[in-house]
């Protein structure tokens, strides 16, 4: 069974689990297949919106498909989100990102 068929199948038995969803996403996008990963990404952080690490690759596919306003705001809204949950970390990162995009 490939990657992708395995976490569906953990999927089907916890559907809110943001590990597992960010963990297809991730795989999806091994595939190129952005469209897919933003959607998972999307209602992800609709549903989870402090789970940091997925504003990082979000924007990332935001910035691929030349939406550089929407990466911009992606990457300042999970800086929003690391600086409340005290995610020093995640922070940075986005931080680094969201400089790489506006200067």
């Amino acid at each position: 069974m490939d990657r992708i068929a395995q976490i569906k199948a953990f999927l089907e038995k916890t559907p809110q689990d943001s590990f597992l969803k960010h963990a297809l996403a991730l795989e999806y996008m091994k595939l190129n297949d952005d469209a897919t990963a933003r959607q998972l990404l999307e209602e992800l952080l609709a549903h989870e919106p402090g789970y940091v690490g997925s504003y990082y690759q979000l924007g990332k596919l935001l910035e691929r498909a030349g939406d550089k306003e929407a990466a911009i705001r992606t990457y300042e809204k999970g800086m929003e989100m690391a600086k409340a949950g005290n995610e020093r970390h995640a922070y940075n990162e986005l931080q680094s990102a969201y400089e790489d995009l506006v200067y």
